[in-house]
This record gives C-alpha cells, structure tokens and sequence, in this order.
C-alpha cells in the first residue's frame, strides 16, 4: 500500500487529504512541523510527500532540502504563496511539483498518482537515513554526526559536502559536481575549495587523517565516501 506524508500547520487541511486519502486506500501520516516531518519520514519512509511550504518552526524549503538530504521520494509543496520566485525555490530546493492553494482534490490526487509512478520506491532496502562507519554515523534525516558517542559539529558547508559524497557512497563524486551541489551552478574549477574542506573533513571524522579511509581522494577526478 501506498504510503503519503503529509505536512502542513492547518487542521482543517490536514484532515481533508487525511480522510481523501485513506478513502482512496493510502496508508497516510500527519506532521504539523517541519522537524516532526523529517522524524517520520525517517521513521515511516513515505512513498510521497505533500508539503506546505509555511510551518511554524522552518521554511518547507528547508524540509526539502533535509529529505533531498538521503531520499529521492516524490515531494509535492502545497502552497498558497504564488510567486513565481517562491515556486522557483521550492523546485530548486528538489520539490517534484507545486499545487498552489486552494486546490481541487481531484487534481492533486491526479498528481499525486503521477509522482508516485515515477518515483523511486523509497522503502528501507532502497534507501537508509542512517549511515554507519566503524568510527563515526551520519544521521542524513537529522543533519548530525556523532563519533564515540559525541555530536561532532559541522560548519553547514562541511555538512554538505558530507551529505553529497555520503548519498553517492562508493561511487565517484567529481570535483565539478561537489562544487555545483556545495557552492552553486558557478562553481566547477575552484578545486582548491574542496582540498580545505576534505581537509577539516577528515581532521574532524578520519582516525588517521593523514591516511583517510572513508573520504578517499581520486587524483585529478574527485572524491569517494567508503562506508
């Protein structure tokens, strides 16, 4: 069975998709936050996502970037902020699409329906939040790391680095794409920036900085996170 997160601060809408979308046999859970959102998408893994980009305690476009963080799970903003700027955003943070307020139920199910088809199934096999080496953890869905049992505090440009080679663990990340997804589209020859922040990486996570095994350098390439 198909199972929905849904995120928005306002009952009366929360109940409306809940008992559409139940009616139409989606198992359905509920988050009134941004931070519960990101919990139970980490706890319950949903098939998709329906978003409301105004929530008490952070931007909805903070809530997609923290899922983009470890999930390619289809998210749908429903928003009654109508700019384009603002859907822009939104689409550029990873949203799937963008159904403006009020909507008509039937559509957004149409749409719903659509995202799910072309979703990747985002079931725990596929797909973890939680990201163990013998030396230190990667919570994706928290945006923490911990060694020996300790937090370790990130800049928010050490955590994106972390979070981009940690998502394509094993593979090879080139130095072009570390720096558009880290820096921006502008970005792509400023290798210098990523040897100084592998660098802090590796002072911060490695047991032996001076000879990394999880942050591996592929000269002239790029870089590899071996779990």
């Amino acid at each position: 069975m198909t199972r929905v997160l849904v995120v928005d601060d306002e009952p009366q809408i929360v109940r409306a998709l809940v008992i559409n979308l139940k009616a139409r046999h989606y198992e359905v859970d509920a988050a009134h936050d941004g931070t519960t959102a990101l919990e139970l998408a980490a706890a319950r893994h949903p098939d998709a996502v329906l978003l409301d980009l105004g929530l008490p305690d952070m931007d909805g476009a903070e809530v997609i970037r923290g899922l983009r963080g470890w999930t390619k799970v289809p998210i749908i903003v429903l928003s009654a902020r109508q700019t384009s700027d603002e859907k822009v955003q939104a689409l550029d943070a990873g949203a799937d699409d963008y159904v403006t307020k009020p909507f008509g139920m039937d559509e957004l199910l149409a749409r719903l329906r659509a995202a799910v088809r072309r979703g990747a199934p985002a079931g725990p096999e596929s797909e973890s939040a939680v990201v163990g080496t013998e030396s230190f953890t990667v919570d994706l869905a928290a945006k923490r790391v911990s060694r020996d049992g300790k937090d370790i505090r990130l800049t928010p440009t050490e955590w994106h680095l972390l979070e981009v080679l940690v998502r394509n663990s094993g593979r090879l990340v080139s130095q072009k794409q570390l720096l558009q997804e880290v820096w921006g589209p502008a970005y792509g020859t400023e290798s210098n920036y990523l040897r100084v922040y592998m660098a802090q990486l590796r002072r911060k996570l490695e047991v032996d900085p001076g000879h990394p095994r999880h942050f591996v350098t592929e000269p002239g390439m790029g870089y590899r996170f071996e779990p």
